[in-house]
């Protein structure tokens, strides 16, 4: 049967395949899961962090102190541009480093609101939701890294 493929359809078969290999498939509820998880990310960062200020504030600023604003570097790399290019594109290396990153992110997250708790006057609604839309990220992520077609 092998023989009745020419060599250049053969190439393009196996480069087809390579190229599958390299894909991701979220599709349906994963794919929107993390939709509403970097539309919750943008969302995090118009609402209060730190004494009154927003997020995108803290990003912008730095003032916040250096945990809240790690956590609003890794929100916004890891929680809204890199998951936004991996559904575009679905390649499955950024679905990886979208899972790692999310995973990173949700740590600085939590150093952000333990700096808050202990140090300040308590971590915002912003602050706490942005926490919790990256562990959840974290793991939708990681599921879908996994699951490769």
């Amino acid at each position: 049967m092998s023989g009745d493929v020419s060599p250049e359809t053969r190439a393009e078969i196996d480069s087809a395949g390579r190229a599958a290999l390299r894909r991701i498939d979220p599709g349906g509820r994963r794919a929107m899961v993390i939709a509403v998880g970097v539309l919750a990310a943008v969302v995090g960062l118009l609402l209060p962090w730190v004494a009154g200020s927003p997020g995108w504030e803290v990003l912008a600023t730095g003032a916040a102190g250096p945990m809240p604003s790690l956590f609003a570097i890794t929100l916004s790399t890891f929680g809204i541009v890199v998951p936004t290019a991996a559904l575009l594109t679905r390649l499955w290396v950024l679905a990886w480093l979208a899972a790692f990153g999310s995973g990173i992110s949700s740590v600085t997250g939590m150093w952000a609101v333990w700096s808050q708790q202990t140090g300040g006057n308590g971590p915002g609604f912003g602050l706490v939701l942005a926490l919790a839309t990256m562990v959840v990220l974290t793991f939708v992520w990681a599921g879908t890294a996994l699951q490769r077609d």
